[in-house]
């Protein structure tokens, strides 16, 4: 059983930068690809990004490529993810997410931090 927590949202200018964390218990966090998404009003939840339970390999969507960045530390059992030169599309609640079969299947999913960009 893994759980998650999200911390880190807030409001930010347009070109500004912030960093999401995502804390986890349970003793298999080590061995899970982790991930966030992301849910903005009125749209679908999208995959953002994943990163390998070994941290050796990373994978983005294309509309956040060169701007956000996954990290993990497997130690402190956190993922981070690192948003900058924000946009007002960026604009929605992200969510962190465990899953041997990530981005396809996500077993377990935080309840979420918001994230609003203003223009």
């Amino acid at each position: 059983q893994v759980q998650l927590v999200e911390s880190g949202g807030g409001l930010v200018q347009a070109g500004g930068s912030l960093r999401l964390s995502c804390a986890a218990s349970g003793r298999t966090f080590g061995s899970y690809p982790m991930g966030w998404f992301r849910q903005a009003p009125g749209k679908e939840r999208e995959f953002v990004a994943l990163i390998t339970w070994s941290g050796r390999r990373t994978y983005y969507t294309d509309s956040v490529k060169g701007r956000f960045i996954i990290s993990r530390d497997n130690a402190k059992n956190t993922v981070y993810l690192q948003m900058n030169n924000l946009k007002a599309e960026d604009t929605a609640v992200y969510y962190c997410a465990a899953g041997y079969n990530m981005p396809l299947a996500v077993d377990y999913w935080g309840k979420g931090t918001l994230v609003t960009v203003s223009s």
